[in-house]
Formats: C-alpha cells, sequence, structure tokens
C-alpha cells in the first residue's frame, strides 16, 4: 500500500504548481487519495474479496467524487487532478505517469461481460478536463487528448486527439522529444492542428494570389492594354484572418 506513496507524491509535486508540500499532498488532493483507496480495493479484489473491493470503491467515490473500478490497473505516478467526476471502469488499464483532469471517463461501450471493454492508456497519457475515452483501443505512449474530446478510436503514440468526435493530430517526425514534455490539459497549440493548418494556407494562397493580381493588373495598365472595370471589393485582410483562426 505505502510502496510508491513518495514517488506519487513527487510526481504531483512536479505537476501541480499549486502543491507545496508531501504533506499537503497527502492529506488535500483527492486524486491521491482515491488512487491510493484503489490499490486497497484492487488488493481485496485480486484476492476474490470482491464485495469489499467495491465497497471499498464506493467509500472512495463518496469521500474523493472519483470512481475507479476496483478491477481497474493504475500504474505508478497517476495524477488525477481535480478529480471530481472521474470514472474509470473495471477493464481500463492506465499506465505510468499518466495524467487525469477532471471529469473524465474511461467507459466501455460494450456489453460483453469478461471480456476487454475499456481503453488503454500507455506511459505519459494527458486526458483533458471533460474527455470521453470509450471502448477497447490503446491511446499511445505521451499522446495528449484534449479537453471534452470524445475519443472512440485509437490514438497513436505522441498524438493528440480533440473535437467530438475527436479527430487525431498527428506529431511532427522532428518533434518526438517535446512531444514527452508536460502540457496541462491536454493543450496543444493551434499550428498542430490539421484544420488551423489547412485555413491558414487557404487564407495566406488568396493573399498572395491578391498580390500577384495587383502585379498583372498594373503590368496590363503599363503596356497600354485597357481592361474593363469592375467594381471594387474589399481588400483581404490576412493578418485579421490568420488571428481569427488562431
Amino acid at each position: 500500500m505505502f510502496l510508491h506513496l513518495r514517488e506519487d507524491i513527487k510526481s504531483i509535486i512536479e505537476r501541480d504548481p499549486a502543491a507545496r508540500n508531501g504533506w499537503e499532498v497527502f492529506t488535500c488532493y483527492p486524486g491521491f487519495q482515491a488512487i491510493m483507496m484503489h490499490r486497497w480495493a484492487q488488493a481485496c479484489w485480486s484476492r476474490n474479496l470482491k464485495w469489499i473491493g467495491r465497497f471499498i470503491s464506493y467509500l472512495a467515490r463518496i469521500l474523493t467524487g472519483i470512481e475507479i473500478h476496483p478491477g481497474a490497473t493504475i500504474g505508478r505516478r497517476v495524477f488525477i487532478d481535480h478529480g471530481f467526476g472521474v470514472v474509470i471502469g473495471e477493464t481500463a488499464i492506465v499506465g505510468d505517469d499518466c495524467t487525469i483532469y477532471q471529469g473524465v471517463t474511461l467507459g466501455g461501450t460494450s456489453l460483453n461481460s469478461g471480456t476487454k471493454r475499456h481503453p488503454t492508456l500507455e506511459r505519459g497519457v494527458i486526458i483533458g478536463a471533460g474527455a470521453k475515452v470509450l471502448g477497447s483501443f490503446t491511446v499511445g505512449e505521451y499522446a495528449k487528448v484534449g479537453s471534452n474530446a470524445v475519443v472512440i478510436k485509437p490514438v497513436p503514440a505522441g498524438a493528440t486527439a480533440v473535437g467530438n468526435p475527436a479527430h487525431i493530430v498527428q506529431k511532427e517526425v522532428d518533434t518526438r522529444a517535446s512531444s514527452h514534455l508536460f502540457s496541462a490539459y491536454g493543450v496543444t497549440p493551434n499550428g498542430d492542428d490539421p484544420l488551423s493548418k489547412a485555413l491558414h494556407g487557404l487564407i495566406n494562397h488568396a493573399a498572395r494570389q491578391d498580390e500577384q493580381l495587383d502585379r498583372l493588373m498594373a503590368l496590363m495598365k503599363s503596356a497600354g492594354i485597357a481592361c474593363p472595370s469592375t467594381p471594387e471589393c474589399d481588400k483581404l485582410d490576412s493578418v485579421k484572418l490568420n488571428k481569427l483562426v488562431e
């Protein structure tokens, strides 16, 4: 029960600037307390003391607002931040160094008892507040799930899933090291979002076309080529539009 308490507390202090010391984490952090009680419940569950395991899980939910089924597998240095409303299902596997924020559900979509129904989070995964990860699939190492995303398919290692239903933001080849950096709430800059990239590209392309048309009109006018006049329209403000996309 107490084997990994010290490293759990240390990992929370490293990831939460509001945590001042170990005593504060031990006494005031419901995510830490829920995981500690889950270890008691899982010990009972694995020894076929099913009712006692479920009852400890029930008490933990009352005390912390976090529901972890005693059959779930929770790794080392897992941090459930704030935690209220977190639900982790029976066959879920949460790997080492994962971070889960409030309102997260690791749920199942199958009603077949005895099968793997819940997701697997590999090492270092970050699940943002309110996200729902539903089904028996894997979220790869150091992947991120943005707040309020609904994930129903696998997420590759180092990638980010955002939206409802979630779409995958692939990591760049040269940013593998940066994918291991901690990112609170699974937030990813807009530059990593394929929709944001597409919109920026379209805006910049339209701005370049406007410039080319202006040069062509000026050359034709200087060569004495008459062009029929057309009603003037507002110029494309690429800077303003790019800021709106951001």
